[in-house]
């Protein structure tokens, strides 16, 4: 019987906290992939991109929510068990409060190691899968981040001005420049233009122009009615082409901490991005929170479980209600806050990592010592 009242308890809890976990994230990615239609239409990037580089953020939202949605989930089913009176059950049938503390606490565990997945393999990968979707993408639409009165630099090397831009897209007093290498560039003007496919290939077709070129330090121009600006192999001048410390494989970053950590050892011929000496701090920033972090999880769980102390018919159950949610509060804004505590220090960084461990010890000597239990169950 004991069985079937834990399986049913940790139904309502799962069932609601995946509910709330799944609509909560998709209103965010929602909200998110509005922001994120900048990259198709200001840097001119296909559907495809914009489409794939949306959803592989997803797995990085239900990896932010997953504490406050975890803990807020576990708060409100044990009040509403408690206001159903159907914790009442649990002490009727012999279950005494550590047994369903440490009952949470073990299934508090499996729910630890999923987002341990989730922070250090699922969310690094999509985050560098995503970005490697901007890497390896060109312009697309070169109609789009064409704006009228603004100097547009979105293709690498080119800048073009327009002064106007009618509904057909014709372009209006155009300005172009056009960077070969470091000492010549090509200036263009025209009286009108606009783009075309040529042989699979984006031309801008000019009139009423002319193109001032300066190669070797010798000025050359020519006036033309009728032009074609070829924009082949077009890189935007945004891209980011290295990998971010965030986007990196948890074997590497724990491959660099070795080169880091290590006395007289060059991190330089790590092989591996971004595993320097001054990039050092943000390495342990992101070995913390991908690899301790989740360890609060443990924490979280056992906070609501504060609410068993008292029963709702007690005058202090109120304040006990405001109290617990307020100290997961705290626990879930700590848990993120620590993260800028993490230094060069290796003693002081361990010391950090070891709190979780401590705030669990505490809320357990908290049980024992309200419930006034000699034989300790584990």
């Amino acid at each position: 019987m004991k069985k079937i009242i834990f399986r049913k308890l940790l139904l309502d809890y799962m069932s609601f906290f995946i509910i709330a976990l799944i609509s909560s994230g998709v209103v965010i990615w929602v909200f998110q992939a509005v922001n994120f239609l900048d990259i198709m239409i200001e840097d001119g990037r296909s559907y495809s991109v914009y489409i794939s580089y949306s959803l592989l953020n997803f797995p990085k939202i239900i990896n932010k929510l997953f504490p406050f949605i975890l803990f807020f989930s576990l708060f409100y089913v044990t009040i509403k068990y408690e206001n159903n009176n159907e914790l009442i059950i649990f002490w009727n049938f012999g279950i005494n409060k550590i047994q369903l503390i440490n009952f949470i606490f073990k299934f508090s565990i499996i729910l630890m190691v999923i987002q341990l997945i989730f922070s250090s393999i699922i969310v690094p990968k999509s985050q560098d899968l995503a970005r490697s979707f901007l890497r390896n993408s060109t312009v697309n639409f070169y109609e789009n981040f064409i704006k009228p009165k603004r100097f547009n630099d979105t293709i690498k090397k080119v800048t073009i001005y327009s002064e106007k831009k009618d509904k057909e897209g014709n372009l209006y007093n155009l300005y172009l420049k056009k960077e070969t290498d470091e000492k010549n560039f090509q200036i263009t003007y025209a009286k009108k233009g606009f783009f075309r496919e040529f042989d699979n290939m984006p031309v801008l077709v000019l009139f009423d122009g002319e193109t001032i070129t300066s190669k070797n330090n010798e000025i050359t121009n020519f006036s033309f009615s009728k032009s074609d600006f070829p924009i082949n192999n077009a890189e935007t001048s945004t891209l980011v082409t290295h990998q971010k410390t965030q986007e990196l494989s948890s074997y590497n970053l724990l491959r660099c901490m070795d080169f880091l950590i290590s006395s007289k050892k060059d991190s330089s011929n790590s092989g591996i991005t971004n595993c320097t000496t001054r990039n050092q701090n943000n390495i342990f920033k992101e070995i913390y929170k991908r690899f301790i972090i989740p360890f609060y999880i443990l924490v979280l769980c056992l906070v609501p479980l504060l609410l068993i102390i008292l029963s709702k018919e007690n005058s202090k159950y109120l304040k006990l209600k405001i109290i617990t949610f307020f100290v997961g509060l705290f626990f879930i804004i700590f848990s993120e806050t620590t993260i800028r505590l993490i230094s060069d220090s290796i003693f002081k960084n361990i010391s950090i990592s070891l709190l979780p461990l401590i705030f669990i010890i505490i809320l357990y000597s908290i049980f024992i010592k309200q419930f006034n239990t000699k034989n300790f169950q584990k």
